[in-house]
């Protein structure tokens, strides 16, 4: 019996051992999780914050004018933004797995193909959201409301930002990527801090209306978020 004691006790001190080792690497992983998403939520957050800005200038023009602008909204996120978005999505793979192979050549490879093709899928969208009145209509909305979502310019003065949108998210994938997430909260937040100014000049100062309110989005956005690339050596 003497014998068997110090290998139980070599056993129980191996796997209290063991389970502090993999205890530290779940509390590391947690660690590093959260210092990926951490700047993401923020980011993601006041991107939302920069439509919403537009909407608020939108509302004291008067009560219709907001009404159009938010169906106007919804329209374009549905049919255009959301569209984009989710084809960009497809770097995360793509530039993810050349990252981790460390084949960056393909990095910008990819991207650029990327930016083309949602260039190119922009097209056809701003050539429907050229007819949103009538689709509006022919889907049952208020005529009045329909003719202000289209009339009024808020639509139309959101092609700019539909257009900057696309390149807009293969750059934020790109640096998703290669773990380069606070460039991209930087950015949105100088977004955010310049669209107030820039709508007061568009909406209030130039007297755009509506349409300067949408024009806004695609001023502050291209304006604000350069983000610098990370270099590879």
């Amino acid at each position: 019996m003497a014998t068997e004691e110090p290998l139980l006790s070599s056993t129980a001190a191996r796997s209290k051992h063991g389970g502090g080792e993999e205890e530290s690497l779940v509390w590391a992983e947690v660690k590093r999780q959260l210092h990926l998403a951490g700047p993401l939520v923020p980011g993601y957050l006041l991107q939302y914050v920069v439509q919403l800005m537009s909407l608020m200038f939108v509302g004291h023009l008067g009560e219709l004018e907001l009404a159009g602008a938010s169906v106007a909204t919804s329209f374009a996120t549905v049919t255009g933004f959301s569209l984009l978005g989710g084809m960009a999505t497809s770097l995360e793979t793509l530039c993810g797995q050349a990252f981790g192979a460390k084949q960056h050549h393909l990095l910008g490879v990819y991207k650029q193909r990327a930016m083309l093709v949602l260039v190119l899928v922009s097209v056809p969208v701003v050539a429907m959201w050229g007819y949103t009145g009538e689709i509006l209509a022919w889907f049952g909305q208020d005529p009045e409301i329909a003719a202000a979502a289209a009339a009024a310019g808020y639509i139309r003065g959101l092609i700019p930002a539909l257009l900057v949108n696309g390149p807009l998210n293969c750059h934020v994938r790109f640096l998703q990527a290669q773990n380069a997430v606070v460039p991209v909260m930087l950015g949105s937040g100088a977004t955010a801090l310049a669209h107030l100014p820039v709508c007061w000049l568009l909406v209030r100062a130039l007297g755009l209306g509506s349409a300067g309110a949408a024009l806004g989005i695609a001023v502050s956005t291209s304006g604000s978020r350069r983000a610098p690339e990370p270099s590879f050596r």
